[in-house]
């Protein structure tokens, strides 16, 4: 691949214009925003534009290459990860029809459903959020199956782990988040199960707080993922939709293992059989 580089010939050419193009792209998006800032087309500020945002929040650094670099880590970040998240979870839920049954019962009792059989019913990001039972279904997904299972750290200068070891500079420590999802000194004697109680407070009914060092499915500290919130809002939005409008059914003899890639997606995919809801009106999915 370093002579098809140098050489600019084959797939590597290919993928140099390929880079160009999405550079161009972003650059054109960049340079249009800030023309609509400068024109003042917006009154408001627009937090709604993610583009927007980061132009208004980090206004010291706010270069059209630091820009460029942001947009492109959430598109390209965003995109393997959620999916294989999101197979993970329906690949879980299929499997557990409590929790399929109790994710129903809570979008019956905290959405607005239609009874209309032929309704075909998106769910906007204010209604998602309403839904806790789901947020703790997606994180004990995330949990089991993080999409990037493997993560590595390099310090720039020597320095000592919390455990005591020493690690000299540029040694890369490799950090299974697979394994620390899983482990029992951790999660406890269940950490092998598929529990979303363990992420709701059993006193007020919301989210638990749990360190990022300890849920680690995007990352902790000054590099954690900048796009987790976005993350969360692109699940729940697909996994509401689905989930009451279809029912998934595995398929029986379909072998399921995770791949040995960088992200953690599904060795032989996902095959499933899809049956149509239809709402009965009182709030349960009749198949």
């Amino acid at each position: 691949w370093k002579l098809q580089r140098w050489l600019q010939i084959g797939i590597e050419k290919k993928l140099s214009k390929g880079a160009e193009t999405i550079d161009h792209f972003l650059a054109h998006c960049i340079s249009l925003k800030r023309q609509q800032l400068l024109e003042n087309q917006e009154e408001e500020e627009d937090f709604d534009c993610l583009l927007t945002a980061f132009m208004q929040v980090c206004k010291e650094n706010n270069s059209d290459k630091f820009l460029r670099d942001t947009l492109l880590s959430l598109v390209f970040a965003g995109r393997d990860t959620v999916s294989a998240a999101l197979t993970w979870f329906f690949w879980l839920v299929a499997r557990n029809p409590l929790v399929e049954t109790k994710i129903r019962e809570e979008m019956r009792t905290k959405l607005n459903l239609r009874k209309d059989e032929k309704f075909m019913r998106h769910f906007n990001v204010q209604e998602s959020s309403r839904l806790v039972y789901l947020h703790g279904a997606l994180c004990e997904a995330l949990r089991l199956f993080p999409p990037v299972p493997l993560q590595h750290k390099a310090p720039l200068q020597p320095d000592i782990l919390p455990s005591g070891h020493r690690i000299d500079s540029n040694t890369k420590t490799v950090l299974s988040f697979y394994s620390m999802g899983r482990m029992e000194s951790i999660w406890g004697k269940d950490c092998l199960e598929f529990k979303p109680e363990r992420w709701i407070h059993s006193e007020h009914g919301g989210i638990k707080h749990v360190p990022s060092f300890k849920f680690v499915a995007f990352n902790a500290g000054p590099r954690s993922c900048l796009g987790k919130h976005m993350s969360f809002i692109q699940m729940k939005i697909v996994a509401t939709t689905i989930i009451h409008n279809y029912h998934l059914q595995l398929l029986e003899g379909h072998p399921i293992s995770p791949s040995n890639s960088v992200i953690l997606s599904m060795k032989h995919g996902f095959k499933v059989k899809v049956t149509k809801c239809t709402f009965n009106g009182g709030g349960n999915g009749a198949r």
